[in-house]
């Protein structure tokens, strides 16, 4: 799709109908960035350029269950209120004809320098698409703006990665480290093993293979979205492994997002994993999460409130959009296990505070709760969404209602310590769990009714501060 085309279509009548049904819905969220229209999924280009973060996505706007992938665009200084952007990339190029795919941004000397996965696929005959008949294009495009960017410029193509790589390689991440450039990419090799390349750059375009990071086999049949950082002192590498086998209450979901700790010496091409893979989220909605260094040097993360292939349906597709991004977090290193705490920004959302001894039917709030420790707890997010702890043993379980859950129904963590605190951030179908200075966290699109909107403590004795939330601003760039 080309700008022009979709221009056209955006201001074509069924277009606009499209964003009027999705402006009416009542599932459309007060305090998370959402598509006007259409699709979303992975965060993109994170990044901060000129003093405003520009926030990139997986955007397909004309579908609502998915399409041909563009990336969306917003920007904001402060995390209330964001400029929202016509598209900043469309797949106009020949080596990206089939989808402008997940990628990073990274800043050097006030310009960005933004990487994505161009994908193609070949059609002059029967392809399987993952040893055959598909490119993946690693493209870089540069601005000094954030919103006009330069010439598409082809840096790997499928003969740059290694000969053993199926033609899945993607999702670009860059760094820089001791005056060299890095970039990861996600993979499949043609044994169907996940795993991680990293190639390394001296001018952010010339990037040459470096090493290659395996798990022996664990980490399913591809690796997508890999992010590797350093906080504190501790490598982690973040990732979303597709193929995993399910292990009781862990890794349930159709894909999986978490991380591990690592010991790497990137110069002399050695590592160690010094952790299991943890996962991210213990809910059912998230996926694909990026990172990048903020000012005052925090480490924020911003992830897809959803999942790829996903066996539901979404309620919100009938009004014409699907999905949202994650608020965003900030982590910290608690002796190798990642905190996620929503930004301090988001606090200035708060307005009357609420008494939740006189359960107030409120479905946007901010909830922070320190429950007597050792004690059993249930807290009731809406009249059809459960969260129980059991001191015992340790678990957590969150239960959904039929229609809360369009279909899903429970998800389980045990905490390795007791549980000493919880934040509740709550948006009209979004509920995001923080738990433990969010070492566990459950990320959940929630469909209950209005009747059922109330928040309450069921079961155990506990502190707490709860505010009704307002909104973030969305202004047109």
């Amino acid at each position: 799709m080309k700008r022009t085309d979709y221009l056209a279509q955006y201001a074509s009548a069924s277009s606009q109908e499209m964003r009027q049904a999705a402006a009416q819905d009542p599932y459309r969220l007060h305090f998370h960035l959402q598509p006007e229209q259409g699709w979303l999924n992975d965060p993109n280009g994170l990044s901060v350029l000129n003093g405003k973060v520009h926030i990139y996505y997986q955007y397909s706007p004309f579908e609502a269950q998915g399409g041909q992938k563009l990336w969306g665009h917003f920007s904001t200084t402060d995390y209330l209120t964001y400029q929202e952007y016509e598209p900043a990339l469309y797949p106009d190029h020949p080596h990206d004809a089939d989808g402008v795919y997940s990628g990073s941004g990274f800043v050097k000397d006030g310009v960005g320098y933004y990487y994505y996965t161009g994908n193609v696929k070949h059609r002059d005959q029967k392809y399987d698409y993952i040893n055959a008949g598909r490119e993946h294009n690693t493209i870089l495009v540069t601005s000094t703006d954030g919103v006009n960017f330069t010439e598409k410029e082809v840096l790997l193509y499928n003969k740059d990665y290694p000969a053993d790589m199926s033609c899945h390689v993607r999702d670009p991440k860059v760094w820089e480290y001791k005056g060299r450039y890095y970039m990861i990419l996600g993979a499949r090799d043609v044994n169907s093993v996940g795993l991680a390349l990293i190639y390394v750059s001296d001018d952010l375009r010339k990037w040459d293979f470096h090493m290659r990071l395996e798990v022996d086999g664990k980490l399913g049949y591809m690796l997508e979205c890999p992010d590797l950082f350093e906080l504190d002192g501790q490598w982690f590498l973040v990732s979303c492994p597709q193929g995993m086998e399910a292990q009781e209450w862990k890794y349930n979901n159709v894909y999986q997002c978490g991380y591990q700790t690592l010991d790497i010496d990137l110069e002399a091409k050695t590592y160690q994993f010094t952790s299991d893979f943890i996962e991210l989220d213990g809910g059912f909605d998230f996926y694909a999460p990026q990172t990048f260094e903020e000012r005052d040097n925090r480490r924020v993360l911003i992830g897809w409130f959803g999942l790829p292939d996903i066996s539901y349906t979404n309620p919100t597709v009938e009004a014409g959009w699907q999905h949202c991004l994650s608020v965003p977090r900030v982590l910290t290193n608690l002796n190798g296990r990642l905190g996620q705490e929503p930004v301090k920004e988001l606090e200035a959302l708060r307005q009357a505070e609420l008494d939740l001894a006189q359960a107030p039917a409120v479905a946007v709030y901010d909830l922070a709760l320190q429950p007597e420790v050792g004690q059993d707890l249930t807290l009731a997010l809406r009249k059809d969404v459960l969260l129980t702890y059991t001191a015992a043993d340790k678990s957590l379980v969150l239960t959904l209602g039929e229609q809360a859950g369009a279909g899903r129904d429970t998800r389980k963590v045990v905490l390795e310590t007791d549980l000493t605190d919880l934040r509740v951030l709550s948006d009209t179908s979004t509920l995001e769990i923080f738990v433990n200075q969010g070492t566990v966290v459950f990320n959940t699109r929630v469909y209950s009714s209005v009747e059922n909107q109330t928040v309450a403590l069921v079961k155990g004795k506990a502190q707490s501060k709860l505010y009704a939330l307002g909104q973030i601003k969305v202004e047109k760039a």
